[in-house]
């Protein structure tokens, strides 16, 4: 290749860069907005449950699933949407849904409903299924070693989202008394529309084509993508910290709710978890670069490990808020490189379908755990919440040694 050659190639490259950057931090603020009513949703969402429920408290966490339900569901419809008219109009769309779901919320506490206000939390989750979508967008642009960092400051908005959701039940819970827990939620319908008006700012451009004399790539059947070992591995780790995480998150204010904690200090301690799920993405994608993806995810699963220590060695207010840290912590380094281990499994062409199908199996589990949550809580106490991690962690941390050694034969074989 000539030097002109190579400067023209870093020259596209730098501009390619510079497009997937600010993409990047459009979807952070995004994230940052769209993020911060999970945990209006999360928090308040088992206290609001009891709340409302007079007898079985065993459904408080079902709005709670609701919106991890409404995760799963708005995975599929926001692959397709996005595909078809533009991941800006689509994305804004989601958020026009979480407006919906949140002002439902909101009126169905006012009028005491609890299965309104289960629909309301629906609604949310699809909004913030379409935002679980900002990571895999991040990567359409930008050179190969750039994705990984553009998944990684996608999700540095959720640090801004860990600090706007639970200051904003904090200082609105209470603003509609003597209705406990609708203001956060009218409140919530403000951050889907700030992000609405910042999506606006996205460059939805296709990025330029390579020519080439070669006919257009045949995208694989969904079945042979789905079905390689790093697809279903990786599958399985992100399902894996992704579950845990929120199974644990789920109980937690109730948990200390019922150790006659406050619940300020309940929401104080969710804050803590959000801002270590999101704070660690600042240098995740570094390390990532630096020492590979199975190593972070193996990371990740070990410090899940050490979170359920810590939960199970005592139930003062410390050992909630560090078990939730590191709970959050964990999910952050199994997450993001359970993530970018997916974009290693399918070419550009097919990436809206594998996204999809990846986000509905991940999220319908989570929306099972966020119910058996509540469920194993009131029957089995905050002890049996924790002690479920470490079979989890066990097994995933097996799949990922098997996949290593199963690759590390693939090349061999090849090579020969």
């Amino acid at each position: 290749m000539s030097t002109v050659d190579q400067t023209d190639g870093q020259q596209a490259a730098t501009a390619e860069n510079r497009v997937a950057m600010r993409n990047a931090i459009v979807y952070s603020i995004c994230q940052a907005f769209n993020g911060a009513a999970a945990p209006v949703n999360i928090a308040l969402g088992g206290l609001a449950g009891s709340y409302l429920l007079a007898a079985d408290k065993s459904l408080a966490t079902a709005p709670v699933t609701g919106f991890s339900v409404g995760m799963a569901l708005g995975t599929l419809p926001a692959a397709m949407l996005t595909r078809y008219i533009g991941r800006k109009f689509g994305f804004i769309g989601g958020l026009a849904i979480g407006v919906a779901g949140t002002l439902l919320a909101g009126y169905a506490l006012m009028i005491g409903s609890f299965i309104l206000f289960c629909f309301g939390a629906l609604a949310s989750g699809i909004a913030s299924g379409f935002g679980q979508q900002y990571r895999f967008a991040a990567a359409d642009r930008g050179t190969p070693d750039f994705k990984a960092k553009a998944i990684s400051w996608v999700l540095v908005g959720g640090v801004a989202a860990g600090i706007i959701g639970p200051q904003l039940i904090i200082y609105t819970s209470d603003m509609m008394l003597p209705v406990q827990f609708a203001g956060a939620f009218f409140s919530a319908s403000g951050l889907f529309i700030i992000a609405m008006i910042a999506m606006l700012m996205l460059d939805s451009r296709q990025a330029p084509e390579v020519e080439t004399n070669e006919p257009p790539p045949v995208a694989r059947p969904l079945s042979v993508i789905v079905m390689q070992p790093r697809f279903l591995v990786a599958l399985l780790c992100g399902t894996s910290g992704f579950a845990l995480m929120t199974f644990v998150m789920t109980g937690a204010p109730l948990a200390m709710v019922a150790e006659g904690i406050s619940r300020d200090h309940a929401v104080l301690g969710i804050q803590w978890h959000v801002l270590a799920m999101f704070a660690p993405s600042f240098f995740t994608g570094n390390l990532i670069a630096r020492y590979g993806k199975e190593t972070i995810v193996a990371t990740g699963m070990i410090i899940l490990i050490v979170c359920g220590g810590v939960a199970l060695a005592g139930i003062d207010l410390w050992h909630f808020w560090l078990s939730l840290i590191l709970l959050g912590l964990g999910w952050n380094f199994s997450f993001i490189g359970a993530t970018a281990m997916v974009t290693d499994t399918y070419e550009a062409h097919e990436k809206n379908k594998a996204q999809g199908v990846h986000d509905l199996i991940l999220f319908s589990f989570v929306g099972l755990s966020s119910f058996m949550s509540g469920l194993v809580l009131n029957s089995y106490g905050w002890a049996t919440l924790n002690i479920i991690i470490f079979p989890v962690v066990i097994v995933s941390i097996l799949a990922l040694v098997w996949l290593l050694q199963f690759e590390r034969k693939q090349v061999g074989f090849q090579r020969m």
